[in-house]
């Protein structure tokens, strides 16, 4: 009989399948039915700081008089704090699973106050999400960076609940980030966010979304920059996000060395039930190869170094293009 529980950013999982931010755990009876469905974990949707600062901003300007807009302006603030202690009180009731909090934010300004609030809420950890283009003329090399260590730092000076830390992919060095947010206290990494993606409608020549949801390929950065990380900063949890949408996957982020991975595209496109074939499939293979535990197999195809997976890659790509000449 194998085991499937693992550890991740100092949460006990029964299993490494966690359902990331989003509509599908926004109210405490779904994150129960996903608890039933077989997660491990859930992590709430987010509060988003700058969706909270826009409709701010728009109040500010339909009231008529600064008073009026600045009152607006907290009342928002409050409301939708509360709502969000709500949920996570609420979810906390009905599961038995790790609930994670979530912020998607740009400054560390309000944070601070607002993450001790869901601590004290019972909030199992707190994921924080930066996620940001950087494309400014007058931007400094190392800035968006500098501002992950910030926040997790305010952060961690109010609050003794583990803090996760999910990364976009338009990072320079992943690794030499990741390392200074273990060292400022960060518990636990998921690579990677996905951002939503651009597209065109040339009929009508106006900018639309394109594909929301992930496909399977989608999980090659996170296989690539989790094998590497994991190998050279060793002291931290990772998790695996993006294009994990079958027990193959799961299977592949654990060898590169992740404790847990994070799930939505998949549940949104079959539904809750995609949970447990996962499982099932990880299971099925870990028994094939003799394993009773992840720790058994976890890092296992990890790059032992930078060089060694570089190398890797173009030979990869050398080997790629001359077989099709």
């Amino acid at each position: 009989m194998v085991d499937l529980k693992t550890k991740f950013a100092g949460l006990q999982l029964k299993n490494p399948i966690i359902i990331s931010s989003s509509g599908l755990t926004n109210s405490a009876d779904k994150n129960e039915k996903l608890e039933m469905a077989g997660a491990g974990a859930i992590v709430l949707k987010s509060l988003f700081e700058e969706q909270i600062t826009q409709r701010a901003q728009q109040s500010h300007e339909q009231a008529y008089y600064s008073e009026g807009g600045n009152f607006l302006n907290e009342q928002l603030n409050k409301q939708d704090l509360t709502d969000y202690l709500k949920l996570i009180q609420e979810s906390k009731k009905r599961c038995s699973i790790p609930i994670i909090a979530s912020i998607n934010c740009c400054s560390s300004k309000d944070w601070v106050e607002f993450a001790r609030k869901i601590e004290l809420a019972g909030a199992d950890a707190l994921e924080l999400n930066i996620l940001s283009i950087q494309a400014s003329p007058y931007y400094e090399c190392g800035e968006f960076e500098n501002r992950h260590i910030d926040i997790l730092t305010n952060v961690k000076s109010r609050v003794r609940i583990p803090v996760i830390m999910k990364l976009g992919t338009h990072l320079t060095n992943p690794v030499a980030l990741i390392n200074k947010l273990r060292v400022n206290g960060a518990e636990g990494i998921v690579l990677f966010n996905r951002l939503y993606q651009t597209d065109i409608d040339i009929m009508k020549l106006e900018y639309i979304s394109g594909e929301l949801l992930s496909s399977p390929s989608d999980i090659t950065p996170s296989l690539r920059w989790i094998g590497m990380s994991s190998a050279i900063v060793s002291n931290i949890d990772y998790a695996a996000s993006g294009g994990v949408h079958n027990g193959s996957a799961v299977i592949k982020s654990i060898l590169v060395g992740a404790s847990a991975v994070e799930v939505c595209s998949a549940v949104y496109k079959t539904g809750n039930q995609c949970i447990r074939p996962m499982l099932q499939s990880l299971e099925k293979w870990m028994e094939s190869k003799g394993y009773e535990s992840i720790s058994q197999f976890k890092g296992l195809m990890k790059a032992k170094d930078v060089n060694c997976a570089s190398m890797y890659e173009r030979t990869q790509f050398l080997r790629y293009f001359s077989e099709r000449d």
